[in-house]
């Protein structure tokens, strides 16, 4: 076999083609993601983390293009408590956030933009314009340029078929809104839908995309947050039409990014076209190699222990032998199934990822 790019390892590993080796990818964290801690003990260390050890592909393995799309106008906010640490501050599309000022993971929302249908019409009507030229960004030709001639896998990104309605209303607000208010929730769905779609449709042209990636966050480490019937009434046709787009386009991976136990919820997913997820949490329970087996179509990225990074080379060990029971099994790209938390240290997170590279890089797939 030829010397394969990471684009092409990354495609033949997750639709069960035949590669040399898969890939070796962050899976969480942008480009030179390090902690704070890192940092102070390593300065400069943000710099230059990504080639120390090794990852391919940029970013987590797989690129985004630097388009918009989330909401997209005027949008102001307005400060409304601050202290050396927090920032509490207000759009004046109706979202209320609490951040860091370090840009850690402690960032919440407080209040969502939606609590009735006329804030969903001033948000439709105002923020979410497929042609609004704020979306992508100027010197595009020059990114078109780019793309055609990468080696790296890149997406076209979706804020999610539940992820969007999500960020709108919240969890609560929406699981309610479901059963009291339905016709919002199909608003809220469908319109983001085609608003992807048409933004989309401009993307492709002069680029060819290796995948859509969804970002959903809808389950717990019990399962899904909503039940089977919910999703496929609400839910499964927006996957439905992402694939129809996917097949229309030759984009060979519609990916699903959510958190928690998605055994369960993958099932849902391959029905709806769906045919790679991540992260497959250990300590919420996800059992990826079953799913692999019960989902021949199925691919996933990430399943392995973030926290043993912090607990020493037994731990490491451990889910080394479980990256190449998943590498020999096929379809699966191993790695971290989020970013390290606060309790690893820079020595211990090199560790596992040189570990694990040492793996990839001798580990037959699908053997």
């Amino acid at each position: 076999m030829k010397e394969l790019t990471t684009r092409e390892r990354f495609v033949r590993t997750l639709t069960g083609q035949e590669t040399d080796r898969v890939p070796f990818m962050k899976c969480f964290g942008g480009d030179h993601a390090v902690l704070p801690a890192w940092e102070k003990e390593n300065p400069g260390i943000a710099e230059y983390i990504d080639e120390l050890l090794g990852f391919e592909g940029g970013y987590r393995g797989w690129r985004i293009t630097p388009v918009n799309f989330w909401l997209c106008g005027e949008i102001r906010w307005e400060t409304i408590e601050e202290d050396d640490k927090f920032l509490i501050r207000r759009s004046n599309y109706g979202q209320v956030e609490k951040v860091t000022k370090q840009g850690d993971f402690h960032s919440h929302t407080l209040e969502y933009p939606v609590k009735t249908q006329k804030d969903w019409e001033r948000i439709k009507e105002t923020y979410l314009d497929p042609d609004d030229p704020r979306r992508i960004p100027r010197g595009w030709h020059n990114y078109v340029e780019l793309y055609q001639n990468r080696t790296f896998p890149l997406q076209l990104t979706c804020g999610g078929v539940y992820g969007f309605a999500r960020k709108m209303m919240g969890d609560e607000a929406l699981c309610y809104a479901f059963y009291d208010d339905p016709e919002l929730v199909h608003d809220i769905i469908d319109t983001y839908v085609g608003f992807c779609l048409k933004l989309w449709e401009k993307l492709c042209a002069g680029v060819q995309y290796d995948l859509i990636e969804s970002w959903e966050d809808m389950a717990s480490k019990t399962g899904s947050i909503i039940s089977p019937a919910t999703f496929r009434e609400f839910l499964a046709p927006g996957f439905r039409k992402i694939r129809e787009f996917a097949d229309e386009h030759q984009i060979p991976l519609v990916l699903v990014d959510s958190d928690g136990n998605i055994n369960e919820l993958a099932k849902l997913m391959a029905e709806s076209g769906v045919n790679a997820m991540y992260p497959f949490e250990v300590g919420a329970g996800c059992d990826p190699m079953r799913v692999l087996r019960e989902l021949p179509q199925m691919g996933a990225i990430a399943c392995l222990e973030k926290n043993a990074c912090a607990l020493g080379e037994e731990a490491i060990e451990e889910q080394m032998e479980r990256a190449r029971a998943l590498i020999r099994n096929g379809r699966c790209i191993p790695g971290p199934d989020h970013f390290v938390l606060e309790n690893v240290t820079f020595e211990g997170y090199k560790k596992f990822m040189r570990r694990l590279r040492e793996v990839v890089m001798t580990t037959v797939p699908g053997k």
